[in-house]
């Protein structure tokens, strides 16, 4: 069932030990929106935990630094930016179907909760940031960090067509609420590990051109890892490389996971949507950002993805 942000706070000022799921290899966005909500809900003397299926990378720390954790038996299980379930990972399976609350801006989610807050907003934060302002909860700076970062991660820092003028203003609300944008923006988009920056150089090298030099792909796999020190939690700055070359209008970035099968990320500019060539997968996302999960080794993803865009640029 659809509902608006009025009835989502009714909702979570109803329960307790509410579970709050964010997808798989997790985002600034995913992230900032799973502890700003569980800061707030703490705040509001509630029992709430945040969990990803995957390692959380070092740099979003600061989110959930000192913050409790409690081991309860969830009664209300939220999911945060996340567009289908089968997003979150190998926990898929443990919460399919039980999920009461999803709070999301993707076109393509395909309503698996009970109640489903969408806004086509540019992050996933702006909602969760109106939601947290009907709760009556004061946001406070670690709340402020948590839903900033989220906006600035969602649109290249404030760099991508999707954010709007209200993006703006609350990411203003944020700044005023004492979100640290200076530093926020530093650690995401100035700040590189060693392993990463070995790995990118790695990617880049292997970065190959078709359609006319109007797709580009990156591949990105278990050897270059070990080759570089560097792990899939380090990957999320790749994909938008592939959207910077001269001429290309599909990016897509592969990686390979330890069993063989990978991951594809899309980046596209407005001739082409994303989210519908993802769909193509069984994936999803936004009009120039989306991915999907492939059950098949790197070389025959290329291929099947490189012939795909081929048909959405005709």
């Amino acid at each position: 069932m659809r509902i608006d942000v009025k009835k989502c706070a009714a909702l979570l000022k109803e329960q307790d030990n509410i579970l709050i799921l964010t997808h798989a290899h997790p985002d600034g966005d995913t992230l900032g929106c799973g502890f700003g909500l569980c800061h707030a809900l703490l705040k509001m003397g509630k029992k709430a935990r945040v969990i990803n299926a995957d390692e959380i990378p070092k740099k979003y720390g600061y989110l959930y630094e000192d913050m409790p954790v409690y081991d309860f038996k969830e009664d209300f299980i939220v999911a945060v930016d996340v567009a289908t379930e089968n997003l979150l990972g190998p926990i898929a399976d443990l919460y399919s179907g039980r999920i009461d609350l999803c709070i999301d801006h993707h076109g393509t989610n395909t309503e698996f909760a009970e109640n489903l807050l969408l806004e086509k907003t540019a992050a996933a934060c702006e909602t969760v940031y109106k939601v947290i302002c009907e709760l009556g909860v004061e946001t406070d700076k670690r709340i402020a960090d948590c839903l900033y970062t989220g906006l600035s991660t969602d649109t290249g820092c404030f760099r991508y067509a999707s954010a709007t003028a209200e993006t703006y203003r609350i990411a203003a609300e944020l700044m005023d609420c004492g979100a640290d944008n200076g530093r926020i923006n530093r650690i995401m988009f100035e700040t590189k590990t060693k392993t990463y920056a070995k790995l990118e150089r790695l990617a880049i090298e292997s970065m190959q051109l078709y359609c006319r030099d109007r797709v580009a792909v990156i591949t990105v796999t278990q050897k270059m890892y070990e080759e570089s020190g560097s792990n899939e939690q380090e990957t999320e700055a790749l994909a938008p490389l592939t959207r910077q070359v001269e001429g290309v209008e599909i990016g897509i970035t592969i990686r390979e996971k330890p069993d063989g099968t990978c991951k594809a990320s899309f980046r596209t500019f407005e001739k082409v949507n994303a989210a519908e060539l993802a769909k193509c997968f069984n994936g999803g996302g936004h009009p120039q950002a989306s991915a999907c999960r492939l059950n098949c080794s790197v070389d025959e993803a290329r291929k099947m993805l490189v012939e795909k865009c081929g048909e959405f640029l005709k």
